[in-house]
């Protein structure tokens, strides 16, 4: 199937009743550098994992973990100082690293959308919203000019924009946070993707805002059985949203499994160190611990395999010298470690 044509749909994997379900997206080895004036930044390394339709998936670590750089790389949108050095991003058949500008053109947007972290940079500031969502309608769909507004507004009513007559018509400063957070929304949702990745979709919003837009995503991803990554350094935001929980730290993946598992049974140092500083209704200020030291410099040449082990209480001299372990510790709770809990 032609990803270069607009009008034909990707073909999305379905599952096969003998077997475990085919992924939307599959990720496997994927390798990210940045090539800057003082020295090549090792982004990513090795990045494997899957997300399936109609699955919400979180991928949680601490700012600087490589969460948005790793989907900025598999939607084709790194800064022209980064690069793809090695792996696969497969999605709905086709591999996003081999695509084309015009194939990756197709698919963002229309197959696959992003909600940004800060909502009022990613808009427009000076075209109305109605207006930028009528742009994706245009761009991605056969939508007949005279039809856009009415589309337009469908989208906005269907993020629940109050008034969506007269927030067709604003412009993004004339608008709150929430708000500019819900034409996002609406403007990532216009195509009725198959897959959609939130970047820390709450930031900067009141809790009672943050909830509102966290379920108003959900509701969506279930109604249209749409495949959901949630980034966020928020892991009690993901415990109550996603299915599954991916965790990054310095540019790898080191555990990934369940919610319920990895905060059941979590296996990598890292993962019950970010778990012991995640705030629960009974805790206190007191019992929250800290995660001792920082991300390594990740412009070294002398990274060691694994990079938790400068900052890891459980670290052997094996953790420095040995290849990075991958452990399987049940179906679907895999591990990165060589000394796991």
């Amino acid at each position: 199937m032609n990803a270069l044509d607009p009008s034909v749909a990707m073909v999305v994997p379905e599952a096969d009743a003998s077997g475990p379900p085919v992924p939307l997206l599959a990720v496997e080895s994927l390798a990210v550098e940045f090539r800057t004036r003082s020295g090549v930044v090792h982004a990513l390394e090795d990045v494997s994992f899957s997300v399936n339709k109609g699955e919400t998936i979180g991928v949680v670590g601490e700012s600087g973990s490589g969460k948005s750089v790793l989907f900025y790389a598999v939607l084709g949108i790194l800064d022209a100082a980064g690069r793809i050095s090695r792996g696969r991003a497969v999605f709905g058949g086709l591999d996003l690293t081999q695509a084309t500008a015009a194939e990756l053109e197709a698919i963002r947007g229309r197959e696959a959308a992003m909600i940004f972290q800060n909502p009022r940079v990613a808009l427009n500031p000076i075209r109305k919203v109605g207006h930028q969502i009528e742009d994706v309608l245009a761009r991605h769909t056969s939508t007949p000019s005279a039809q856009l507004k009415k589309r337009a507004l469908e989208a906005l009513t269907a993020v629940r924009i109050p008034d969506p007559e007269r927030r067709y018509h604003a412009y993004p400063f004339e608008l709150s946070g929430g708000l500019c957070q819900r034409i996002m929304i609406a403007i990532a949702l216009a195509c009725t993707p198959s897959l959609l990745v939130a970047d820390e979709p709450t930031t900067g919003l009141d809790v009672t805002t943050q909830a509102a837009v966290m379920d108003l995503i959900g509701e969506l991803a279930r109604r249209r059985n749409m495949a959901t990554v949630l980034i966020t350094h928020d892991l009690g935001l993901a415990a109550e949203y996603c299915d599954r929980i991916v965790v990054m730290h310095a540019g790898h993946v080191v555990e990934t499994a369940s919610t319920t598992e990895l905060f059941a049974h979590p296996r990598h140092p890292y993962t019950a160190k970010l778990i012991a500083t995640t705030p629960h209704g009974t805790n206190d200020l007191r019992s929250l611990a800290a995660i001792p030291g920082n991300l390594p410099d990740l412009r070294r040449s002398d990274l060691p395999p694994c990079r938790f082990s400068e900052r890891c209480d459980r670290v052997e001299p094996v953790c420095q010298t040995s290849p990075l372990a991958r452990q399987a510790f049940s179906a679907g709770h895999t591990v990165a470690c060589c000394r796991p809990i």
